[in-house]
């Protein structure tokens, strides 16, 4: 197992230009991370071309790897050609991806307002294509693409599996977030079971979670059912981490796990304690 860091745990530092993209590679580095992982939010590859060797190149320089590289997507489009050049967009961020020297790659798939189980499966098979299709021109670089359970529309565990299943490519996998399976209102240590074995990535979030009856205002959001959620330093929230990493541990992954902070405190505090967190969790499992 590799421990490393999302970028996106420090994204309110690059936001506030207290870092920059170099910068987050090298405070992982310096706080114990194995690996980065490049979300680019608050910066952007395809306007800045430059950054991707520099990316590589400061990874190296830190001793650290760059794990993958996770973008936004959505094939759900109004006509043929906005789906046709959505697939093309993406392609082209496999081969950034490429640049970057990475060997996985996660990509949104879709998001819709009705998010119900007859919409997903009119959708399904037009989705699979799109996916087919990527997967196939990432497989030269040596690639594996993937969903991440994530965004409400494909975000439960049986979801995610049907997809994987339509689109029939041994390099198409998912990113598994044990955190996001709570938005679609599931049990993280039941979905982590049900799909750790389909995980080319691994993510670890967590959340405090309270019930629909219970509203506690600002810093919080809905899940699919009308329950709230906020982010938690990783062991601090409501998911039974102990459990969750146990579960990843005795499947016998031993790939790149990010942690993913997107909590109310400092980005600097939450992204430290979760990588501890994490850490210890899995040595004592």
């Amino acid at each position: 197992m590799k421990l490393g860091l999302s970028s996106y745990s420090l994204v309110k530092a690059l936001r506030n230009q207290e870092l920059d993209i170099l910068g987050v590679i090298q405070w992982i580095a310096d706080n114990g991370g194995e690996h980065v992982e490049i979300v680019p939010i608050g910066f952007n590859l395809t306007e800045n071309p430059e950054l991707i060797d520099a990316i590589r190149e400061k990874a190296a320089a830190a001793g650290i790897e760059v794990s993958n590289y996770a973008i936004g997507a959505n094939f759900i489009t109004e006509t043929q050609e906005q789906y046709e050049a959505e697939i093309a967009r993406v392609k082209r961020e496999v081969d950034i991806a490429a640049g970057l020297g990475v060997k996985r790659m996660r990509h949104d798939v879709a998001s819709r307002k009705d998010t119900s189980i007859v919409r997903f499966q009119e959708d399904l098979e037009k989705l699979a294509a799109a996916c087919r299709e990527v997967a196939d021109h990432a497989a030269q670089y040596g690639i594996t693409t993937s969903v991440e359970n994530h965004g409400y529309y494909i975000q439960a565990s049986d979801r995610v599996q049907a997809l994987i299943h339509a689109v029939d490519r041994p390099n198409f996998r998912t990113t598994l977030d044990v955190g996001n399976f709570m938005c679609a209102d599931e049990n993280s240590v039941v979905a982590v079971q049900k799909n750790i074995s389909y995980a080319s990535m691994v993510h670890v979030k967590d959340f405090y979670l309270r019930p629909a009856s219970l509203n506690p205002g600002t810093g919080w959001f809905q899940t699919a059912s009308g329950n709230h959620l906020r982010g938690a330093i990783v062991g601090h929230g409501d998911i039974d981490m102990r459990q969750v990493i146990s579960i990843v541990k005795r499947s016998g992954y031993d790939g790149y796990i990010s942690v993913e902070f997107e909590g109310m405190e400092d980005c600097y505090t939450g992204s430290k304690l979760g990588l501890e967190a994490v850490r210890r969790l899995w040595d004592e499992v």
